[in-house]
């Protein structure tokens, strides 16, 4: 993806130099590698706690590590998106297979999210061409928003399409060129193919293991996941400036962590070849240049929340 900034006029920018450019793009295997490890090593723990209790006392007792589970296995969206940039890791292997392990738990294809997600860099807030934007909940209704801030809409809908490209073949959503529609639907057959043959494991012996430490916390961590994807760019200016159609929020370091430092949005945003390890660095260059300024997201999710009311409520 493109580093190039594109700034409304009368927008001043501190844009890198080249010198700098190139010092913080420097991408590496150690800092991908101890991220990965990090969050799978986790994923793992809490889900062989989760395990262990349900199966000795009882599935209501491990209900709290399940929600611990869900915050985990869902950001793990967030190596899909940094191996979608191949910046997670200096090796292109790698980042693949991360790419696609990481995609698949969250039943998010591989290769449809990295061409969905060029274009949104390409057109972000863009209503016409964004494909977040096209395929967003537009809620009618304070349920209807309650909804869409459950992720589960947006999680049935992707399940669906993926389906659909699976059964029929046909892809036809304008994000994905014509030459990588067979690549698209070959992929969703193979996922489709994969879960079918997990679900008759389960059946064949018995088990709930993948529903509790695995199925029920995707679905609850999109409860988490949803409103942080929400302070992205809701509310944002529908302009060609990343400094000003997308939000920074500053918050703590776990939060941080978990999200491989994406809260640095507009620093993403702005210059997507950069690594997430480097984009503290860069946040200390270009923060006078921020617009959209989050304070955590507790708050910045009732900030993005009303939003969605004023919108529904003037349409």
């Amino acid at each position: 993806m493109s580093d190039a900034i594109i700034s409304e006029p009368g927008h001043r920018l501190k844009p890198l130099t080249p010198a700098m450019l190139r010092e913080l793009s420097v991408r590496s295997n150690l800092r991908g590698a101890t991220q990965s490890l990090g969050h799978y090593g986790l994923v793992v723990l809490i889900g062989a706690l989760v395990w262990k209790v349900s199966s000795s006392y009882g599935v209501l007792w491990a209900l709290p590590l399940m929600v611990v589970q869900g915050y985990f296995v869902a950001f793990l969206f967030m190596a899909v998106h940094e191996t979608a940039h191949k910046t997670a890791f200096r090796s292109r292997g790698l980042n693949l297979a991360v790419g696609y392990l990481s995609g698949f738990i969250i039943g998010l294809p591989y290769e449809y999210y990295c061409l969905f997600h060029w274009d949104h860099h390409r057109y972000t807030q863009d209503l016409e061409k964004d494909p977040e934007l096209i395929v967003g909940v537009k809620p009618k209704s304070g349920t209807q928003l309650a909804l869409a801030y459950s992720g589960l809409l947006q999680v049935a809908g992707r399940l669906w399409l993926m389906l659909g490209h699976a059964v029929t073949g046909k892809v036809v959503v304008p994000w994905i060129p014509e030459n990588k529609r067979g690549t698209i639907a070959t992929e969703a057959r193979a996922y489709v193919v994969l879960y079918a043959l997990l679900l008759a494991l389960s059946l064949w012996f018995s088990s709930a293991l993948l529903l509790w430490v695995w199925i029920v916390p995707v679905i609850v961590g999109q409860f988490f996941l949803r409103p942080y994807l929400y302070a992205e760019h809701t509310g944002c200016e529908r302009t060609r400036s990343a400094f000003e159609n997308t939000r920074t929020t500053y918050t703590g370091a776990l939060v941080k962590w978990f999200t491989w430092n994406m809260p640095y949005h507009v620093e993403h945003h702005a210059y997507p070849s950069i690594p997430f390890h480097a984009l503290p660095k860069l946040n200390a260059i270009v923060d006078g240049e921020i617009v959209y300024r989050g304070r955590g997201y507790i708050r910045t999710t009732r900030e993005t929340w009303a939003w969605f009311r004023r919108q529904r409520q003037a349409g």
